[in-house]
This record gives C-alpha cells, structure tokens and sequence, in this order.
C-alpha cells in the first residue's frame, strides 16, 4: 500500500512542480514562496481548528492534530529550517533555468537519500537497486550535455549549484521524516500543520530583509492563480507521502525513488506547456531515470 501512496505522491508533485514554474516565471521569488507555503497553511488550518473544538470527529476522519510537547515542535523548526533553505536555493533556480533541466537534476535526490538510508537507517538495497539507483545519477549527467545545448554550462552557472544544493537539502529533510513519523510517531497532518506554521515565520525573517524594504522589488511581484495551487498540490503530496512512511515497512531510499516518476509530468508537459528546448533529446535521459526507478520498484 505504501508504493501506491507514494505514487499518488508523485503525480501531485509533478502537477506542483508545472505550477510553481508558472509561478516564477518573471517574478520575485520570495513572495511568491511564502505564497504557497501561507495557502497550504490556510488549507490544513480549518483542520488544526476543527481539532480544537470537534476532537471526535476529526478524529473519525483521521484529520485530527494531536498537541505535541514543546521538544517536539523543536524537531519540526529544524525541518522547517531545512526545507526553506531549500525552497529559496530551489525557486531561485527554477527561475533562471528551464524545468527540463532543474527537475531531473531534483531528481538524483535519491541517491542523496538512498546513501542516508544505508548509513542511518540500516536499509539493505539489493542488485536491483543498486543498479536503478546508479542508472538515474548517469541519465541526471547526460541532461548537463543537453543543457549546455541551451547556453547552460554546468559548472559555471551559480544557479546550477543552487539547484544543486537544493537537491541536497531537500534529500537530508527527506531522511529527517522517517525519523519525525516513525520515531517521533507524528501523524501527517500533525507535522505538516505545524512545518507550514515555521516555514512561514521563517520565510517572514526574510522577506523582512530582502523584500519588504524594497520598493521596486514588491512593485515587481506578480499575482498569479499557479501561486495558492502550488501550495495546496505540495500539501496534498505531503500527505500521501508522510501516509506511507507511516507504514513501518516503508522504505525511505525506495519511495524517494518512486517519487522521482514525477519527472515524467515535467519533462513531457512541462516542455510542451512552457515550449523548452531539445524536449527529444531530453527524453533520452528521462527513458534513463524511469528505467532505474522501474528497477527499484521491481526489485
């Protein structure tokens, strides 16, 4: 059940990733990041609400959120911390390069996550998987040749080492759930709700800095429908994502990988949607990326 919940994670993320492209376009990123993470917030709020005041109930819809003790709510400042770091390296990124380069290079997030599983969490990955695992980081290299097809030269673009970063932040927080639900035995809801509720002062410290003082800068943002769904696609992602790691069988390093299918909306849409370069060529490595994700899945 827990694979099939972390496919259902994958196709909203694919869904979230179009939107927040639309999103970026042209836009100041800050703003537009604390945008969608404030409507994911105000989406789980009526929940953490109803929790107050009809307790049985939503505990009956499994949509309840349980009071946690102050340590707690430490653990989920460090990933709140964590995820906005990388959200900031990653929308900043999705900004100045094209969705078919920055989501396959997201994409060798497995393998960032898949060296954490071994040495954290003691998982064993078979032939298969080691197979699948190392198949994705070399298609994730051939996008670095189409790329500089594009006028994107790896190694001195700063935004490629932002994406870069972003990628690795993003696997680290992805390690850090395992331990927030199992260990800590957080429910979905539960962490999400109060993840959003850091992010946004977080993103607030910021903005405060970067953003609010400038007059120009808040002239230029832009209002846009993509900027409330990028945040509510992510929270319902989340959340099937944090139902399967709920299952004590679930293994983090294969439902990172299984996430990665959500190249498939990205590539293929994305680059049609937005008209990007060498879409056929880039289909060469996407083939690459989900046939080590097939191979993790049938292992």
């Amino acid at each position: 059940m827990w694979m099939y919940l972390g496919l259902l994670a994958a196709l909203f993320l694919g869904l979230h990733n179009l939107c927040k492209k639309h999103a970026v376009q042209g836009n100041e990123v800050f703003p537009v990041l604390l945008g969608t993470v404030s409507s994911g917030f105000l989406l789980l709020l009526p929940f953490y609400m109803g929790s107050a005041w009809f307790p049985e109930f939503m505990q009956e819809i499994q949509f309840y959120i349980t009071d946690i003790p102050w340590k707690t709510h430490g653990f989920i400042f460090i990933k709140s911390a964590i995820m906005a770091a990388s959200w900031i390296l990653a929308y900043q990124a999705l900004k100045h390069l094209p969705i078919t380069i920055v989501t396959p290079i997201r994409s060798a997030g497995p393998f960032f996550t898949f060296i954490g599983a071994i040495t954290i969490y003691q998982e064993e990955p078979n032939l298969y998987q080691w197979i699948g695992f190392f198949l994705i980081i070399f298609s994730v290299l051939l996008y670095s040749r189409i790329g500089k097809k594009e006028g994107i030269h790896f190694k001195r673009n700063k935004w490629i080492f932002a994406i870069i970063g972003a990628t690795f932040l993003g696997a680290s927080s992805g390690l850090y759930d395992k331990f927030l639900i199992q260990s800590l035995t957080l429910n979905p809801q539960t962490l999400q709700f109060w993840f959003s509720f850091y992010t946004i002062l977080i993103l607030l410290i910021v903005l405060s800095i970067t953003w609010f003082p400038n007059a120009e800068k808040r002239k230029a943002f832009k209002w846009r429908w993509s900027i409330p769904l990028v945040g509510i696609l992510l929270v319902i992602a989340d959340y099937f994502y944090f139902r399967a790691l709920q299952d004590p069988e679930a293994l983090i390093m294969l439902l990172s990988a299984i996430k990665r299918s959500q190249i498939l909306i990205a590539v293929v849409v994305g680059g049609l949607v937005f008209k990007e370069q060498n879409k056929r060529k880039k289909l060469v490595p996407l083939a690459g990326i989900m046939a080590g994700v097939f191979l993790i899945l049938y292992s």
